[in-house]
Parts: structure tokens; C-alpha cells; sequence
């Protein structure tokens, strides 16, 4: 699909204009390869009996965690309506990542806040 094509098809939706059946069809098309293109680069993969939560107390039983990371920074957007730059929300996004991937380590939150101000951070192991 060409640029072209794009951008008429981003200012109708805008516009709340139906798109035509050409623009649609062009759509699929750019949709359907990149699911292909996705679908081969990262292939479905089996996992053998005994390789999930109920035998390996150590897989989370749901992906709430996943979750949980995410409603932060949304919670976050709604409530002030943005982020001011993309500077900030990726610094927000470092930040919290770091916090969460602290805290699955054991370490204490206040412990981490407290050295991180005290220009003594505690570093992620990896």
C-alpha cells in the first residue's frame, strides 16, 4: 500500500468517512504479511508435559504481573491526560522496570528508593 494510501485512509477515519473497498482490501493485505512476517520470525512452539505452573512452582499461574506492569503507565496516562514528551513517558517506563524487576528480585522498595537517592542504586542482576 502506498504512503498515499495511508494517509487518505488515516484522514477518512479522522473524518469518521467509511473506508472504500480498495482501501480496505489494501488493509488486509499490509495486515495479513505482517502477521506472516511475525508468525515466521517467532513460530508457535510446544511446550513438553511437566514444562508449566502446575509442575514448576516457579511459572506464575497467570500473566497478571505482565498486566500489572502495564496499568501503571495507563493509569498514569488517563489520569493527566498525557505524558508531556516522549522523553518523560520513556524515562516513567526505564524507571518503572527497573523498580519491578527489583522487587521480583526481593529486594525492598524502600531500600532501593533510598540508595537510588543516595546516588548508591542497587544494580540488576542478570
Amino acid at each position: 500500500m502506498h504512503k498515499t494510501n495511508v494517509d487518505d485512509a488515516i484522514a477518512a477515519r479522522r473524518q469518521q468517512r467509511t473506508l472504500d473497498a480498495d482501501d480496505v482490501a489494501a488493509f488486509r493485505a499490509v495486515y495479513d504479511a505482517l502477521v506472516r512476517e511475525g508468525e515466521a520470525l517467532y513460530p508457535e512452539t510446544t511446550q513438553s508435559p511437566g514444562q508449566c505452573f502446575i509442575s514448576d512452582p516457579a511459572v506464575p499461574f497467570t500473566n497478571n504481573v505482565g498486566e500489572r506492569a502495564v496499568r501503571i503507565p495507563q493509569v498514569k496516562q488517563k489520569i493527566s491526560g498525557c505524558f508531556r514528551t516522549v522523553a518523560s513517558a520513556k524515562h516513567f517506563c526505564v524507571i518503572r522496570s527497573c523498580l519491578d524487576t527489583l522487587r521480583k528480585q526481593g529486594h525492598s522498595m524502600l531500600a532501593v528508593l533510598q540508595r537510588a537517592f543516595a546516588g548508591n542504586p542497587i544494580q540488576i542482576a542478570t
